[in-house]
């Protein structure tokens, strides 16, 4: 009996005590140590210097040619972090949105998925998954179906601008658009994926993902499925692509590509191949909105220099302006939990608390009650409007139309609350 053969079990024993201190110790080092890095000569807290950035490859490959240029840098005014105010029991509970604790009456009681504001009729529209059927939920709060049809499983709906139509995407990856105005069905191939709507909702944006990486691209199609046209080849990049048609109409999706540990490089991919600049945005974890008008953008990031918290900014985000006039806004939040009310206001939940690493992990924050804060973009001034009287973990909002009513999806029941501005 050799020597390996005699100490097989105690030597496996040992070697199994050191890799799991080994990989606890990674785990620390990743997740949950402070990273201090000093600032580079020059450099002030929450910019970073540009030296100069590369052009990007020609429109056959993912990145269009780039200036690189960032913009300017003004920072919002406020302390840096969240704002955590506990009301006391005593406290009043106002009708409407007063900068106290504010009433949230609830308009669903039932779970939703991807609900949406009809701008035309200030209808509510969801997906019930339980019913397999799609609702509206008028102004007096009266709710009746859209379709007839059952839709059974719908794992995502994405609505067209209009919220006529609908993308409704399958486990299985089977995808239709249905017109709810003309109850008609559409089926798309499986192997499109992750759609927006063009601002007339009449084509689409996806991601065209074939069997081989040869056979990545970014593509268009009119809204019924036709004259489907290649607009980049994505390669083994699609996990970086984010179609998303601005309001605009100037672009079509954006590529969030990593430049170092604490900044990602995000590229503009137009219909045509325009040379649109790209911007440096500081962290990773890209989150954004386009604003109504799509010239400007609400993004979040998450860095070394802000504890791994998402970290709310906005910036130009139109032809050769694009990364000008950047502001960090000082909130700790998703740019998916905010809602543009115009061009100029923004109205966000924001998480009372955030841990360390948040942003890495945003499952930490699932059981955290939000406060809504008003944006002005233009000033980057911003101010507590609400303390919801019950507390609401919020996965999205949603604005009516005249700007009343700010509509809350609870992130762990679906139920759909609201809160009245004025």
């Amino acid at each position: 009996m050799n020597f390996f053969s005699r100490y097989k079990r105690p030597i496996l024993i040992i070697l199994f005590i050191i890799f799991t201190i080994v990989m606890a110790y990674l785990l620390y080092i990743v997740f949950f140590r402070r990273i201090e890095e000093p600032n580079l000569p020059g450099e002030e807290a929450g910019q970073e210097i540009i030296t100069g950035f590369p052009e990007a490859g020609p429109s056959t490959n993912i990145r269009p040619t780039s200036s690189g240029g960032t913009g300017n840098l003004p920072e919002a005014g406020g302390e840096s972090g969240n704002i955590s105010y506990i009301p006391s029991q005593e406290e009043p509970t106002d009708s409407r949105a007063m900068g106290g604790v504010t009433k949230t009456d609830q308009v669903i009681n039932s779970l939703t998925i991807n609900p949406t504001i009809n701008n035309q009729t200030g209808n509510i529209q969801y997906y019930d998954p339980f019913e397999g059927k799609f609702y509206k939920v008028s102004e007096d709060g009266s709710i009746s179906p859209l379709s007839n049809k059952v839709f059974h499983n719908v794992q995502q709906v994405t609505w067209s601008p209009n919220a006529d139509k609908a993308v409704l995407e399958y486990p299985d990856g089977s995808n239709v658009v249905y017109d709810f105005n003309k109850q008609q069905q559409v089926t798309l191939p499986k192997h499109w994926e992750s759609f927006d709507f063009s601002p007339n909702g009449n084509q689409l944006v996806m991601k065209s993902i074939g069997m081989d990486v040869d056979s990545h691209f970014l593509a268009t199609a009119n809204s019924d499925g036709s004259g489907a046209k290649v607009i980049e080849f994505i390669g083994e990049n699609d996990k970086k692509v984010y179609p998303g048609w601005s309001p605009n109409n100037q672009v079509v999706a954006l590529y969030a590509e990593g430049l170092d540990y604490d900044r990602q490089t995000v590229y503009f991919l137009g219909l045509n191949g325009e040379n649109f600049k790209s911007m440096v945005v500081p962290g990773r974890g890209f989150q954004y909105q386009w604003s109504p008008q799509g010239d400007k953008m609400l993004y979040s990031v998450y860095s070394s220099d802000n504890e791994m918290k998402p970290m709310l900014w906005i910036t130009n985000a139109s032809g050769n302006q694009i990364g000008e006039n950047r502001q960090r806004l000082n909130l700790q939040t998703w740019a998916e939990k905010c809602t543009f009310a115009s061009n100029e206001e923004i109205y966000c939940a924001v998480p009372t608390n955030l841990d360390y690493g948040a942003g890495l992990m945003p499952a930490l924050a699932n059981q955290t009650p939000d406060y809504i804060y008003k944006i002005n973009t233009k000033t980057g001034s911003k101010q507590l409007v609400a303390i919801p009287d019950h507390n609401i973990t919020v996965g999205s909002m949603m604005i009516s139309p005249d700007g009343s009513k700010l509509f809350l999806t609870d992130k762990n029941t679906g139920v759909i609350r609201q809160i009245k501005l004025r």
